[in-house]
């Protein structure tokens, strides 16, 4: 009974110690810089007005439209600016040493982050197609960049090495 209790113990304690896939760290990095950049981009137009918001204006894709809406603010807090926090910390979460450290809960934040930022991004969707009218190009690659931070990162986590 002792026995099995001691190889279940080391069999959770090596699975909590796989070293996660060396292509995670590089891309949700780099994944996570430039949504920052473009997070910073487009903090910066909020409050310059949009004066120099480098997007087409068309009936569809129109950023104006949709970063100047009721609905680019929620509880007061412009949608641009909620983007600096989570890239801030998913920079954070992503550099080296923090895929080093290799601990539980910095794994489950990673995941857990990415799923919310993900489902934020639906609902800004949602907003944009069927609220707004329009598609903002900026807005876009902040929620490819989001989703393709969820995909990187739960692919890291199903492919942890030994």
């Amino acid at each position: 009974m002792r026995a099995e209790r001691t190889a279940a113990a080391d069999a959770r304690a090596a699975s909590e110690h796989r070293a996660a896939p060396r292509w995670a760290m590089p891309i949700t990095l780099l994944l996570s810089l430039i949504g920052l950049g473009v997070s910073i981009y487009l903090t910066i137009e909020h409050y310059n007005g949009n004066s120099g918001l480098a997007c087409p204006e068309s009936s569809t894709v129109n950023c104006a439209k949709v970063t100047t809406s009721p609905e680019s603010v929620i509880a007061g807090i412009p949608v641009a600016v909620l983007g600096l926090p989570f890239f801030v910390a998913m920079v954070a979460a992503n550099l080296p040493q923090s895929w080093r450290l290799d601990v539980p809960w910095l794994r489950l934040a990673r995941v857990v982050a990415t799923c919310v930022g993900m489902v934020f991004v639906l609902y800004l969707v949602y907003v944009e197609l069927f609220k707004v009218s329009a598609i903002c190009l900026w807005c876009t690659s902040v929620h490819i960049i989001t989703f393709l931070l969820l995909v990187t990162i739960l692919l890291a986590e199903a492919f942890r090495e030994t």
